[in-house]
């Protein structure tokens, strides 16, 4: 959505159908500091879950909160879920670590140490985990017995970037984002050159071939499909600070486009989406200030999640797919919404 739009699109006034007054970007105040430890009970709805749509009232469940179940890691990046385990994993970049996250009782462990830097995680149709490795560069997938296989880690005899964010394919095949953040310096990976341009790439499921699908994109971020595999987003955290979009054909990206420029209604000025994922009815979710930003299909802004923290990333989980995690900083949330998410993680 273009930035002269924003305004417009987000003055929807009056009451949605289940009841919630639809805020427009001007009577969105700032945030308020809430007690995360679950002691004070807070009204419903919760005062976060925003609509600035009356398209959004229908993912608004009345009766339920935004929860933390996690505090402490120092960049919180790339959720993905495991319906087999009913648990959630995640990174914490800096400190090389992946963390776990057990839906049973809500216990948080560390699952990896170290983590090659892992930034995107994903689980692939198999069940297996696919991981993002800023500190390698590269893309590994771990097998049943704990081995580690090295899905990419180079382009045409030079190395990755450092691979970010990663999603499958029912083909098989395994899309994933390289910009340079693991590379500019050694807090969240290895310092080194960059030497290939910031691309996306795909890899062939029975081959293993690599082909680089654009680079018509700044510095690509998070990435995700459309329900029917027929569009591919990817979020642009360089000087454009927007949203794209691809028809996919086959194994090629064709007609790309703007999809959405995001505004922090809070103040008014652009900003960028980090991870992104899909729902069944085509919104995407995206990690972007104040939180989490809900776009529709169409690229309007009808939505948000308002949170304390920095959103990097997004995913869909729980038993019926409807709990919404959201990495943030220094911690895990989650909230549970009125759609499934698309996609398997």
């Amino acid at each position: 959505m273009k930035r002269r739009d924003f305004l417009t699109k987000a003055l929807a006034a009056g009451i949605g159908t289940a009841g919630f007054a639809v805020t427009s970007a001007q009577e969105l105040g700032p945030y308020q500091p809430r007690d995360w430890s679950g002691n004070t009970p807070l009204p419903y709805p919760d005062p976060d879950l925003i609509a600035l749509d009356n398209r959004f009232q229908q993912y608004i469940l009345f009766n339920t909160p935004i929860r933390r179940h996690h505090t402490g890691t120092l960049w919180a990046e790339g959720p993905a879920w495991n319906g087999v385990g009913h648990y959630l994993i995640w990174s914490d970049i800096p400190n090389n670590q992946q963390l776990r996250w057990l839906e049973d009782d809500n216990e948080v462990t560390v699952f990896r140490d170290p983590a090659g830097n892992s930034n995107g995680n994903t689980f692939d149709y198999q069940g297996r985990q696919l991981s993002c490795e800023h500190g390698n560069r590269r893309v590994v997938r771990y097998e049943y017995d704990g081995t580690i296989t090295v899905i990419a880690e180079s382009f045409e005899g030079k190395p990755l970037n450092s691979p970010n964010d990663v999603v499958v394919h029912p083909d098989g095949s395994i899309w994933f984002t390289d910009p340079p953040y693991g590379i500019r310096g050694n807090y969240e990976g290895n310092q080194a050159d960059q030497v290939l341009p910031l691309s996306v790439y795909r890899v062939d499921g029975g081959t293993g071939a690599i082909s680089k699908v654009t680079d018509d994109i700044d510095a690509p971020n998070g990435l995700c499909f459309s329900p029917d595999f027929s569009l591919l987003y990817v979020a642009d955290t360089g000087a454009s600070r927007n949203i794209k979009v691809w028809e996919v054909d086959g194994e090629l990206l064709r007609h790309g486009r703007t999809f959405t420029e995001l505004v922090n209604p809070e103040n008014g000025t652009r900003t960028a989406a980090d991870g992104i994922r899909c729902d069944m009815d085509g919104n995407v979710w995206a990690g972007a200030r104040p939180g989490v930003q809900i776009v529709a299909p169409n690229g309007d802004c009808v939505g948000l999640i308002r949170l304390p923290e920095v959103c990097a990333n997004v995913c869909f989980g729980g038993a019926k797919r409807n709990r919404l995690f959201m990495t943030a900083s220094q911690s895990l949330y989650s909230v549970y919404v009125g759609v499934r998410g698309a996609g398997i993680a």
